[in-house]
C-alpha cells in the first residue's frame, strides 16, 4: 500500500511540475542569413575561427546540395518557405511585393493598415502575419504545446522578424532604421517589454557605427575577392570610390538607416537576440522556446558591393564572430545540447553585371519600368490606347483586367503579342503565359519553379525567364530572384540537441526544413506542408 501511495505521489509531483514527457530541447534557434550563397561556407574557410561556421560544420550536419524549388527567389518567399514548408503557390507569399488587382496597386509582403506602431510612428510599424495564408512551424510548436512555449522573431527586416514566428508568436521585432530602436506592432503587444526599452536606450547603433568599418584583416590577405576598387560596387553616398574604410558614422545626421548596410547591422541584431533570450526566459522553462533570427545585413551589403566584393569577405569573417559569440552564449545560458539550431538562407545571389564581364561571363541588367513602357507604346500601337499592362514586377507582367474583361476576345491576343514582343530580346531565354504552365513548351524544371511559385490570386499574366547572369534592376551591386544555381543553391546547417556530426549530399530543398523540425521536435507539420522530413536528420 506504501509503495502504491508512494507512485502516486511521484506522478502527480510530475504532473503538477508542469514538464512534458515528449523529449525536445530547451529552446530551438533558427538563423536565416538573408542572401548567403552554399559557396561562402568554404570560400572563406580557411580564415573563419573554429567557434562560428566551422564549429557548426564540424559538429554538425552539412546539406550540401540544398535548393529553393519556386521562381522568384526574394526574401519573403524564402523565409515564409523555410517555415511553412510550403511553396508561394499554397502559402501566398509570391514575392516580397506584389500587384493587388483589387486595390490596384502594389502591395507589401507584411503591410498591415489595421494594426499601429509599438515603439514608434507611422508606416514602420504597420506591419503582420495576416497575408501568409498557412501556419509555420512555429505556430506548430504553440499548438503542440498549448501556446505555454514562447516565440520571438527579430530582424532587422520586417518581412524577415514576421514570417518566420507564424501567426501566434509572443512577438517580432524589427528595425527602425530611423531612430536606430527595434519596435513591433499591436498585432503582438500594445506596450514593448522593458527588456527591449532598455535595449533601445542603449543606443548601440552609435556606438557600433562610431568604428566605422575597417576590414578586419590586412586588405592584402583578402585573395578571396577582387581588389577594393571597382566601379561595379555602389559607393555609399559620401564617398566618390567605393573603397576601404568606410566612414559610415557621417551618415547617420540623417538617421541610422546605414547600419542596415554594414557588418554592425548583424552585430546589433546578434546582441538584441542575446538580450532577447536573457529578457524572455527563452530556455529556461518546462517547454520548448523558439528564436527566429535573421541576419539581413548580408543582403543589403550584397546588393550593394556584389558576392566578390571585399566588403562581403569581411562581412561573413565578422558574421563567424558573430555567431561564435552565439553559440557561446547559448552553451552558457541554455546548456550544450539542450538547443537545437540551424543555419539556412533566404535566397542566394548573382555575382555583378560588372565582375561577370570583366571575366567574358555573359550578363546584363534588365528594368521592368522600361519593358513595361515599351510594351505599352506597342500596344497602343497594335490594339489601343486603352489596352495597357497594370504593373511589372517580379519579372512578370499583369495584365489590365478591367479592360480585358470588357473584351475577352482580346485577352489572348494581347498575351500572345506580349510574349513575341519579349522574345525578341537578346537576354530573354523563354516567356510563359502563366495561366496554362501545364502545356508551356519549358523543361519539367523549369515547369517546377513557375508552378510553385505562381498564386493565382497574386501572380501576373506572364512570366520572363531570362537568359543566366541577366540582373534584375542592379548595374552596380547584385540581386536574385532567378531559379538559376547561383539564387537558389542554399547553405542548410543544423547544430545541437541530438544532432551527430556529418554531411547530407543527397538533393534537399527548402521546403525540407520545416517537416524535418516537426519531425525531431514529435509535432505536426505546418499546414501548408509539401516538403519532406530529411531522413539523415530524423533517424
Amino acid at each position: 500500500m506504501k509503495k502504491l501511495l508512494a507512485i502516486i505521489l511521484l506522478s502527480n509531483a510530475f504532473l503538477l511540475s508542469g514538464q512534458h514527457i515528449v523529449e525536445r530541447p530547451k529552446l530551438v534557434v533558427g538563423i536565416v542569413i538573408d542572401q548567403m550563397r552554399y559557396d561562402y561556407l568554404y570560400r572563406y574557410y580557411s580564415k573563419y575561427g573554429d567557434g562560428g561556421f566551422k564549429r557548426i560544420l564540424n559538429k554538425g550536419v552539412s546539406c550540401e546540395n540544398t535548393f529553393i524549388p519556386y521562381i522568384p527567389t526574394y526574401t519573403a518567399p524564402g523565409h515564409s518557405c523555410v517555415y511553412t514548408g510550403s511553396v508561394p503557390a499554397i502559402n501566398g507569399i509570391i514575392g516580397n511585393d506584389w500587384f493587388d488587382r483589387v486595390q490596384n496597386k502594389e502591395v507589401y509582403c507584411t503591410t498591415d493598415e489595421k494594426v499601429n506602431p509599438v515603439g514608434a510612428t507611422g508606416r514602420v510599424g504597420q506591419h503582420s502575419p495576416r497575408n501568409l495564408w498557412t501556419t509555420t512551424i512555429t505556430d506548430e510548436l504553440r499548438l503542440a504545446q498549448n501556446f505555454r512555449g514562447k516565440t520571438i522573431g527579430l530582424a532587422i527586416k520586417d518581412r524577415a522578424s514576421i514570417l518566420p514566428t507564424g501567426h501566434s508568436a509572443n512577438a517580432a521585432y524589427w528595425l527602425d532604421a530611423k531612430a536606430g530602436n527595434f519596435i513591433s506592432s499591436t498585432y503582438y503587444m500594445q506596450n514593448l517589454p522593458e527588456w527591449v526599452s532598455k535595449f533601445n536606450s542603449k543606443k548601440m547603433p552609435d556606438s557600433l557605427l562610431k568604428q566605422n568599418w575597417q576590414t578586419v584583416l590586412d586588405k592584402y590577405q583578402y585573395i578571396e575577392s577582387t581588389e577594393d576598387d571597382k566601379w561595379y560596387e555602389k559607393n555609399y553616398s559620401n564617398e566618390k570610390n567605393s573603397v576601404f574604410p568606410h566612414n559610415v558614422y557621417e551618415l547617420t545626421k540623417n538617421g541610422y538607416d546605414v547600419i542596415r548596410s554594414t557588418p554592425f547591422g548583424n552585430t546589433l541584431t546578434k546582441e538584441f537576440a542575446k538580450q532577447a533570450i536573457e529578457g524572455e526566459q527563452l530556455g529556461a522553462g518546462d517547454f520548448t522556446d523558439f528564436l527566429a533570427v535573421s541576419f539581413s545585413s548580408t543582403d543589403i551589403i550584397g546588393h550593394q558591393f556584389g558576392p566578390n566584393s571585399i566588403e562581403i569577405e569581411d562581412t561573413y569573417l565578422r558574421l563567424d564572430k558573430d555567431l561564435e559569440d552565439l553559440l557561446n552564449f547559448l552553451d552558457k545560458r541554455v546548456g550544450n545540447k539542450k538547443y537545437l539550431l540551424f543555419i539556412t538562407a533566404d535566397h542566394a545571389a548573382a555575382h555583378a553585371k560588372g565582375f561577370s564581364q570583366e571575366h567574358h561571363i555573359p550578363s546584363n541588367v534588365f528594368f521592368h519600368d522600361s519593358l513595361k513602357v515599351e510594351l505599352n507604346i506597342k500596344l497602343a500601337t497594335r490594339f489601343g490606347a486603352e489596352f495597357q499592362i497594370s504593373d511589372a514586377i517580379n519579372m512578370q507582367f499583369y495584365l489590365n483586367d478591367a479592360i480585358l474583361n470588357a473584351n475577352k476576345s482580346k485577352r489572348e491576343d494581347i498575351k500572345a503579342f506580349i510574349v513575341n514582343e519579349l522574345l525578341k530580346s537578346e537576354m530573354v531565354l523563354k516567356v510563359v503565359d502563366l495561366a496554362n504552365i501545364g502545356t508551356e513548351n519549358i523543361t519539367e524544371h523549369e515547369r517546377k519553379l513557375l508552378t510553385n511559385g505562381y498564386q493565382q490570386k497574386r501572380s501576373g499574366d506572364i512570366q520572363v525567364i531570362f537568359k543566366s547572369a541577366i540582373l534584375e534592376e542592379f548595374p552596380q551591386g547584385t540581386t536574385h530572384g532567378t531559379g538559376y544555381s547561383y539564387d537558389n543553391h542554399i547553405p542548410l546547417l543544423w547544430y545541437g540537441w541530438t544532432i551527430k556530426p556529418g554531411k547530407v549530399y543527397s538533393r534537399i530543398e527548402m521546403i525540407d526544413i520545416a517537416p524535418t523540425l516537426a519531425n525531431l521536435l514529435h509535432i505536426q507539420e505546418p499546414s501548408g506542408t509539401t516538403g519532406k522530413a530529411i531522413l539523415e536528420i530524423v533517424k
